[in-house]
């Protein structure tokens, strides 16, 4: 007789069902805490540059471009204006201090310089009328004081006696009180035109001075328009090559316009041009070297220029112990600029991340070298093979160092 078997909970098909469920739920849970749910990109590792973080001495220098000039360059600026009459010289040209190298000519300063020398002559003659006049005058009144004088000396012998008579009641009051009123008269008269030359003297006196003086100032006026005159022929300052003159025959020059420059070629200098991100930095007695021939020479910074131009400034900077031969000016050259003692520090290669990331981060290689992640890091000075590294890295590590512009904000990498 059939017995009734038991019903079973477990079924094949429940199984099947709880173990699918489980497995899904494992796979939820992974991918919720366990798996890594990072943005990845797959890159090919041979067409990206992975460089190794080291330790060393870091140089703090840059890597500037310097162009030779002339140790001197003396403009020339016009100093009277004028049309050009005659052009002597031609740039390039290697010229001797005073030669001459234009000529110039303004009627305008011409008839300038007549007016100031016929006032000159006119005050001249002025001058010497008035001595003369003062010579004759003097003479006159020198006859004047000596007439008076003699009538003087008449009336007091008149009067002396017509004194003597009166005491003796020879003669009236009236003959004695004339003869006295006569004889004070004439010796009052004297005191009055002896004062009289005095101002007359002192006041010629003072029209010469006054004529001297404005002789003195119209001469020097005459002088100054003879110089200027003289300006029109214009001469080298000093001997060396007219590098430039930018004038030709009839052409109008300006007072002070510049119509070229002369080069010193006794000497030469670098003139270098600075990104002005390094401008707190550079200042006069910074020391830089370049290869010339095969050789190394020391430069120095003599002159920093302030202003500003595209983003760099520029300086001068001499040779410490003289200038290369062959050296020609307009040639330009590189030059390792120091700005500052080398010292101990990580050390991290230039490369094309840095402006993409800012300096900022970095992507480091793992250990498996299979994937590199993204990580922080602060960077100090810049020279041109090494960034200094203050945080993020530890020697040894690996960074890509090309490139990121193709990575988007993707975290890991995987090769």
């Amino acid at each position: 007789m059939d017995r009734a078997l038991p019903k079973r909970f477990w079924t094949q098909q429940r199984i099947a069902i709880a173990a699918g469920g489980t497995l899904v739920v494992g796979l939820l849970a992974y991918t919720f805490l366990l798996a890594d749910t990072r943005s990845k990109l797959n890159v090919e590792k041979e067409k990206i540059t992975i460089s190794t973080v080291s330790t060393g001495p870091f140089e703090d220098f840059i890597a500037v471009t310097g162009v030779v000039q002339p140790l001197k360059t003396i403009r020339l600026d016009a100093i009277a204006g004028g049309y050009v009459t005659e052009k002597l010289v031609e740039g390039g040209t290697m010229v001797k201090q005073g030669d001459v190298l234009l000529r110039l000519e303004n009627q305008n300063l011409r008839l300038n310089f007549l007016q100031s020398e016929t006032e000159a002559n006119r005050l001249v003659n002025d001058l010497q009328n008035t001595r003369q006049r003062l010579r004759v005058e003097r003479y006159s009144l020198r006859k004047a004081l000596s007439d008076l004088d003699f009538q003087i000396s008449q009336t007091k012998d008149v009067f002396d006696r017509q004194a003597k008579l009166f005491k003796d009641k020879v003669i009236s009051e009236q003959d004695y009180m004339k003869a006295k009123l006569d004889y004070e008269r004439l010796v009052e008269q004297r005191k009055i035109e002896a004062e009289s030359q005095k101002y007359q003297e002192e006041n010629s006196r003072t029209q010469i001075q006054m004529l001297e003086g404005t002789l003195a100032r119209t001469q020097k006026n005459v002088s100054l328009w003879q110089q200027t005159l003289n300006n029109l022929v214009v001469k080298a300052p000093v001997s060396g090559q007219l590098s430039s003159i930018d004038v030709e025959v009839g052409s109008n020059i300006n007072q002070g316009q510049n119509i070229g420059q002369i080069d010193d070629m006794n000497g030469f200098k670098m003139r270098v041009g600075v990104d002005e991100h390094y401008n707190n930095r550079i200042f006069a007695g910074l020391k830089g070297t370049f290869e010339y021939n095969g050789a190394k020479h020391e430069l120095e910074i003599t002159r920093v220029y302030p202003e500003s131009r595209n983003g760099r400034i520029d300086v001068d900077m001499k040779f410490t112990k003289g200038a290369p031969k062959d050296l020609k000016r307009g040639q330009s050259s590189p030059i390792q600029l120091e700005l500052g003692k080398a010292a101990k520090a990580m050390l991290l290669p230039v490369g094309g991340f840095f402006s993409d990331t800012g300096g900022n981060w970095v992507y480091v290689v793992d250990n498996s070298g299979k994937r590199a992640t993204k990580r922080n890091i602060t960077l100090g000075r810049k020279n041109p093979e090494f960034y200094e590294v203050l945080e993020g890295l530890q020697p040894g590590e690996q960074i890509i160092t090309s490139s990121y512009e193709n990575f988007g904000d993707n975290e890991v990498l995987e090769f």
